[in-house]
């Protein structure tokens, strides 16, 4: 088992003290009376134990169904084929791909629901805090230093509601009256939001990386999402703002706290809680904090003899071979792939899918083909590379002890880069360096110069399932356009639809264009 963080520990009674709730429609429930100064609240440890709820509901990330998985298979580097009669699903997953979002597809309003019940759990803590403090029972300093955290939280949960759904409601207090419904606000609207929540907020929180502040909001993760934020901004509200983007990774930068890896692979073993990339990320474990299913969700059946497994994965998930092949053989982040014949533990014993299709070309031993023959109905069981960009460890269970990054020090060192490459035409040598240092990590060859091509790449490659290829296409102006096994889609697909179910409960909400 993996060792508990002192945070990870602190964060454990949460589970049981407080409710999590992921809905985003009972804005009226009161939960509070679970607090009060004369049982809680009294140290800074049970202050960071009351934080556990609002940090509790990221560990859906690791799993299937929602937010992350439709971030993933809406992208060209991921998709889930229907193999027959798996992984039909009523058509959802195939939707995600091509673009095709329903509005009363399940694993829209799970996106919904997760990101809402995140903004709904900060709010909740917001005002059990500012209550108890207001009535002079909790130390005011403390209360005000857990407030700032959750109001930096908070604003990360509306920077992917306005990437993902754009326009959405903006619920910013939990005391509200019975029956309320929140009316839709624009993009824009949301956006002011976040600037203005992050710029007053950010400067609240310790400047140090250290066990105290792992996998919980200090001051470079607020950095790292002004710096997201604003790399997006003209996506967001129509106006570029790379000077800001690039502050903000400046920031990260001259702290001197965080440094590239010398090995790409050290960012995702069993056991990467030292990687000296992380600035967010949830922290798994297998007993004390699960959730992390990505063995399950993308090995082959057969697989569970290569890694011991527990239990037998579920066959879905893979990557494309139009993204597998940007990789070059000798880029150290073909780790990010499962690929070629599979064998038992033992390195020797092939694995024979007994249930592979008499029209594979492959044949009975498991072989993951960076060809897909079809998107569905028939797409082959052995299908597709698949993803293995975490270590998969010997005997592992159902749900991972790898920690999973959520803002990587290399994507600040990219973005930097980006902002510099916007700013000055696309000729900058600072931005050109900084590129490069990325791609030597991964033994490659330098750049001769930089284009909105291969910078688009580059991101790709390294961030392959991280969660932002589709932020990261949608900027470059690509996200439309045909890839495999999607024809090409219209602007308006750039956002997600709002689900059906959400409009029925409040009817205020406004369907976003084109749905």
């Amino acid at each position: 088992m993996k060792k508990l963080f002192t945070i990870g520990k602190l964060f454990l009674p949460a589970l049981f003290v407080l409710t999590f709730n992921n809905s985003c429609t009972d804005l009226d429930e009161k939960l509070y009376d679970s607090i009060s100064s004369d049982n809680f609240l009294k140290t800074e440890e049970e202050f960071i134990a009351a934080l556990g709820s609002a940090y509790t509901g990221l560990y859906a990330m690791g799993n299937h169904g929602a937010y992350f998985s439709v971030q993933e298979v809406a992208s060209d580097e991921v998709m889930i084929p229907q193999r027959g009669g798996d992984w039909g699903d009523g058509g959802q997953w195939i939707n995600a791909h091509r673009h095709d979002f329903k509005p009363g597809d399940p694993n829209i309003n799970n996106a919904w629901g997760w990101l809402f019940g995140g903004v709904n759990n900060c709010n909740r803590l917001i005002f059990q805090f500012t209550t108890l403090k207001d009535a002079g029972t909790v130390d005011a300093a403390l209360a005000d230093k857990f407030i700032a955290e959750l109001r930096v939280l908070r604003a990360m949960y509306y920077l992917w509601l306005i990437d993902t759904f754009g326009n959405v409601p903006l619920v910013d207090r939990y005391d509200v009256e019975d029956g309320f419904l929140p009316d839709t606000r624009s993009r824009a609207d949301v956006f002011a939001f976040v600037e203005g929540e992050l710029s007053a907020a950010v400067p609240l929180l310790d400047k140090k990386n250290d066990l105290s502040t792992y996998g919980r909001m200090n001051y470079y993760t607020g950095k790292a999402i002004q710096a997201k934020l604003y790399l997006n901004a003209e996506v967001y509200t129509g106006t570029a703002q790379w000077a800001k983007a690039l502050a903000a990774c400046d920031e990260i930068i001259n702290s001197g706290l965080y440094a590239v890896e010398a090995n790409y692979r050290n960012n995702f073993i069993t056991n990467n809680q030292s990687s000296k990339e992380f600035i967010l990320a949830v922290p798994f474990d297998e007993v004390f904090a699960q959730g992390f299913n990505l063995a399950q969700m993308t090995l082959h059946y057969g697989s569970q003899a290569t890694y011991n497994l527990r239990e037998q994965p579920w066959n879905g998930y893979c990557s494309l071979q139009e993204f597998y092949e940007k990789h070059a053989a000798d880029d150290a982040r073909q780790i990010n792939f499962v690929k070629g014949p599979q064998f038992a533990a033992d390195g020797i014993t092939p694995i024979i899918d007994a249930g592979a299709e008499a029209n594979d070309p492959d044949g009975p031993q498991l072989n993951f083909t960076p060809e897909i023959n079809e998107h569905f109905p028939g797409a082959l069981r052995q299908a597709g590379v698949r993803i293995g960009k975490y270590e998969f460890k010997s005997g592992a269970t159902a749900n991972l002890s790898n920690d999973m990054p959520i803002f990587r020090y290399a994507d600040v060192v990219l973005m930097k880069a980006e902002c510099l490459y916007r700013q000055n035409g696309g000729s900058d040598a600072v931005a050109l360096g900084l590129v490069n240092q990325i791609r030597r990590r991964a033994n490659q060859p330098d750049f001769a110069s930089l284009t909105d091509a291969n910078l688009l790449d580059e991101r790709g490659r390294e961030f392959f399932y991280e969660g932002w290829r589709r932020q990261d296409l949608i900027r470059f102006g690509v996200y439309g356009n045909p890839t495999e096994f999607m024809p090409g889609s219209a602007a308006n697909k750039n956002i997600w639809p709002i689900p059906t179910s959400q409009i029925n409960v409040n009817p205020n909400l406004d369907q976003n264009p084109g749905y």
